[in-house]
């Protein structure tokens, strides 16, 4: 059961978003002194189908609006032709609803046209160089009265990161750069709007075509490098990244083989020697099936005869050892003693 009091009327609603200035507001515009249009709002922001009224200040006769301007069958402006305005003649507004049963008001301020003029952008822009290194811009206004306007100038040169914004007041239509770079490539854009001396509007036409100038190397070579640029960020680039993701893919699929290939692994030979340890204990003769007769051949073998080995007392002199005899040969007197032959050896050895 809702709380009485907590339910709002669409009506009071409104008066409230009125009375603190968030409902509709008229905002009109005379483009170029060709024709006029007034907007209030949009169908989101509108919570009524208001209509239009206007008079002159000079006139009684109340008109509304012959031509609206609509969004999905809800009114959020009116078109007046050239016909249906009268210079400087102040007029006024009025936007009546009906919601709930009741009558709602919105009531604008006194206007003029001449301070709704919003002109066309300027066109045929032309950069002519002139002497000492100055530029000379000038173009052409769609506005009837020339006189009445002001322009603003932007321009940068392809080296440069920001525009640079320049106002021009004069009542002509030329704007000269004093110093360029040749080796530079600049474009500008021009934008008007009534002066003080015509009008007080605020409102600036649109910033009307770029026109470029440079010379034929810079532009050439700026032309060029902006296509190659085109072709590495629109082609080469979207190729390379799919090439690339295509490479990772197939690397994470084959992954195992990649990193045989890359990083070997040493072999292992465990699994060579597995019988070795599990069934012959680490006996690597009967794994290798040595026959035991090898085996044995191997072990040493400690049954050999022992050799006596004895030392013979030292001697004044050597006296050789003859076979067959104990004695040495008789020696026939008066033959001469046969020399003594010095041995190396002071002791003998006798094996047993």
């Amino acid at each position: 059961m809702a709380v009485p009091g907590t339910f709002l009327p669409p009506v009071l609603i409104l008066l409230l978003l009125l009375l603190c200035g968030l409902g509709p507001w008229v905002e009109c515009v005379f483009f170029n002194e060709e024709y006029m249009t007034c907007r209030w709002g949009s169908r989101e922001t509108l919570a009524a189908n208001y209509s239009l009224y206007y008079w002159y200040e000079n006139r009684s006769p109340v008109v509304e609006c012959k031509h609206y301007l609509q969004d999905q069958d809800i009114n959020i402006g009116c078109h007046f032709n050239r016909s249906e305005t009268v210079q400087f003649q102040p007029f006024r507004v009025l936007l009546n609803a009906s919601l709930g049963g009741r009558t709602l008001e919105v009531h604008s301020k006194r206007m003029e046209l001449q301070d709704l003029v919003k002109p066309e952008a300027p066109v045929n822009l032309t950069v002519r160089n002139m002497s000492g290194n100055q530029l000379q811009l000038t173009w052409s206004s769609p506005y009837s009265k020339a006189h009445c306007l002001e322009h603003s100038v932007k321009y940068k040169s392809n080296k440069d990161t920001s525009w640079t914004v320049g106002e021009h007041r004069a009542n002509g239509d030329i704007f000269s750069l004093p110093s360029v770079d040749y080796e530079k490539f600049y474009t500008f854009y021009v934008r008007s709007k009534i002066n003080g001396y015509c009008g007080s509007t605020q409102l600036w036409s649109e910033w009307s075509v770029p026109v470029v100038w440079g010379n034929n190397s810079t532009s050439k070579g700026t032309a060029e490098e902006q296509l190659r640029w085109f072709w590495i960020h629109t082609v080469l680039i979207p190729i390379a990244s799919c090439l690339l993701l295509m490479v990772l893919v197939i690397l994470l699929v084959r992954m195992e083989r990649v990193w045989v290939i890359l990083m070997p692994r040493i072999p292992n030979p465990i699994k060579n020697f597995d019988e070795l340890f599990s069934t012959h204990n680490g006996n690597f003769q009967e794994w290798a099936g040595v026959p035991k007769d090898v085996v044995e051949s191997f072990k040493p073998n400690y049954s050999e005869n022992i050799c006596y080995v004895s030392e013979l007392p030292p001697k004044d002199s050597y006296e050789p050892l003859w076979e067959g005899s104990n004695h040495p040969p008789s020696v026939t007197p008066g033959s001469p003693a046969a020399p003594r032959e010095h041995s190396p050896y002071k002791n003998s050895y006798l094996g047993v």
